[in-house]
């Protein structure tokens, strides 16, 4: 969670500017939507093809895959750094509370409350590495298991977002309910 914060503070420039770029493309798209039903035809396509919106729209692509790319290397490299700690503080973490075995939470059934070690393994990290580096090397490339690692980091935040947006939306929908009716 913390080098995902130190991120969006050093990479605010990347960011700031995808936003601006994003809004521009919409922008663009606007001007080259004839009939204004928010997408584009077949028909307004041909039409732009070799515009000046559409030269500007390939350079907007461009421009943001290379800045996401920054910002998603950066976090790559950090989960990285915190992958290379794992296995030293999960050892730490069975050592100290006398485990014999450790589970995925996928393999398992049932447990209680307690089992769960992710908080003391979490805990152990924290006090291995308190930060990471967020700013990777220009000769670094990632290995696959730790793309693999990210990609299901940002599966789990992007399902717990999800969780919390249906959260909101009920709650503010039983508020609506409750609210009274009548003159």
């Amino acid at each position: 969670g913390t080098a995902y914060q130190q991120i969006l503070v050093t990479y605010k420039p990347q960011i700031d500017t995808i936003q601006a770029r994003q809004q521009e493309g919409q922008s663009l798209l606007q001007q080259l939507d004839l009939n204004s039903d928010g997408q584009l035809d077949e028909g307004e396509q041909e039409a732009a093809q070799d515009s000046s919106q559409a030269v500007r729209l390939q350079a907007i692509d461009q421009e943001v895959t290379q800045l996401t790319e920054q910002i998603e290397g950066a976090r790559i490299y950090a989960v990285e750094q915190i992958l290379l700690q794992y296995r030293g503080a999960l050892e730490q973490v069975v050592q100290e509370l006398d485990i014999v075995v450790v589970l995925t939470p996928e393999t398992v059934i049932y447990a209680p409350v307690e089992a769960n070690i992710t908080q003391q393994v979490t805990a152990a990290i924290n006090l291995t590495v308190p930060a990471v580096a967020i700013v990777p090397p220009a000769s670094w490339r990632p290995s696959r298991n730790v793309v693999a690692v990210y990609q299901q980091i940002q599966q789990t935040l992007a399902a717990a977002q999800a969780i919390q947006a249906q959260q909101q939306a009920a709650q503010a929908e039983q508020q609506n309910s409750q609210a009274p009716v009548g003159r």
